[in-house]
């Protein structure tokens, strides 16, 4: 039988959450912070861009379509980062974490063979953390999706021990992607915010994850990080020769900081058939997913067509297009 070909970097937006945090103390705070960390520039083809897509983002039919014009054949379906919401209060934190799995599920339910779906975290709360993501599970999720970060707090933060605890005792996956980046004005013009904010925001909470000795106490949890982890797997020497040289850097993991990038697992979409084949160097051939970030400008149209510029070998190919993420949602809640 062969192994279907799975993405797993696929996006859903969901209307409901929207409307329910619309009008709220702190919305349009958070709003005017995104305003100003992306420009009006960026904003102005935002936009459009997004509702081009709706259909896509919202019609299971479509999506369906689409995949099959991709040769896709199973897709991991995840709320859209602007869904996170992590300046909500805790009741409504609540509310909007029990809203995106609930409709996350729904949407995946019209497909379910084909579509798996991950819930949302509230990092602001990590108190509800757990709670987000064992009812995902209960809606029959996969896990769940989080930020690089939320306000005042790093991936390495404590607070957040119960969560990767539980992830690793369920096998849930956790989904890292993320959201804004705290170099706020800095990229306000040319889309930086993105191109250079997101494989920032990556490296920062891998690097959080990895010298703090998150994954030596957490060495069964599956984390999935997009974009290729940003720029920490090309330069994981330097972070290797500080561990080495300084006690400060090497104080909190017990291995080499390159050693963790095959505890970890990554999508394909770097845009760049030699930074993907870096990345398979680096991580492991067993460690890298097919991921398009459908259907956004920033993804691919042909995440299989990215893949086969790598030329990689037949098994490694056939490994990224598929088998590894195969094997990690027949493993996870199993």
């Amino acid at each position: 039988m062969t192994t279907p070909t799975i993405d797993v970097h696929a996006h859903v937006l969901l209307p409901g959450i929207e409307a329910l945090v619309a009008g709220l103390p702190g919305h349009a705070e958070a709003r005017e912070l995104d305003a100003r960390r992306n420009g009006p520039a960026a904003l102005a083809v935002n936009g459009p861009m997004v509702g081009e897509r709706i259909p896509q983002l919202t019609d299971p039919a479509v999506r369906l379509a689409a995949m099959d014009a991709q040769g896709v054949d199973v897709q991991l379906v995840s709320p859209s980062p602007s869904h996170y919401h992590y300046w909500a209060d805790e009741e409504t934190a609540e509310k909007v974490y029990r809203l995106a799995n609930e409709e996350t599920a729904a949407h995946c339910s019209a497909a379910p063979d084909r579509l798996r779906g991950l819930g949302l975290a509230p990092l602001q709360h990590p108190e509800l953390a757990v709670r987000a993501l064992e009812h995902a599970l209960e809606q029959g999720l996969s896990g769940v999706e989080i930020s690089s970060h939320a306000p005042g707090r790093e991936l390495s933060d404590p607070a957040y021990e119960p969560l990767w605890s539980r992830a690793e005792e369920t096998g849930a996956l956790v989904f890292l992607h993320p959201f804004g980046c705290t170099l706020d004005e800095r990229l306000d013009r040319w889309y930086l915010s993105n191109t250079v904010g997101q494989p920032t925001e990556n490296a920062v909470a891998l690097s959080h994850l990895i010298f703090s000795g998150t994954l030596d106490r957490h060495p069964g949890l599956k984390l999935i990080a997009a974009h290729g982890g940003g720029y920490l797997p090309t330069h994981i020497g330097r972070s290797d020769h500080a561990w080495s040289a300084r006690s400060d850097a090497g104080a909190g993991c017990a291995h080499l900081p390159s050693s963790y990038l095959k505890r970890l697992y990554f999508d394909s979409l770097v845009h760049d058939p030699h930074v993907l084949r870096e990345l398979i160097r680096v991580a492991g051939a067993d460690r890298v997913l097919l991921g398009s970030d459908f259907p956004f400008d920033m993804g691919t149209e042909d995440p299989l067509g990215a893949l086969r510029a790598a030329r990689l070998s037949d098994a490694d190919f056939d490994a990224v297009r598929g088998r590894n993420a195969a094997t990690l949602l027949t493993e996870g809640l199993s």
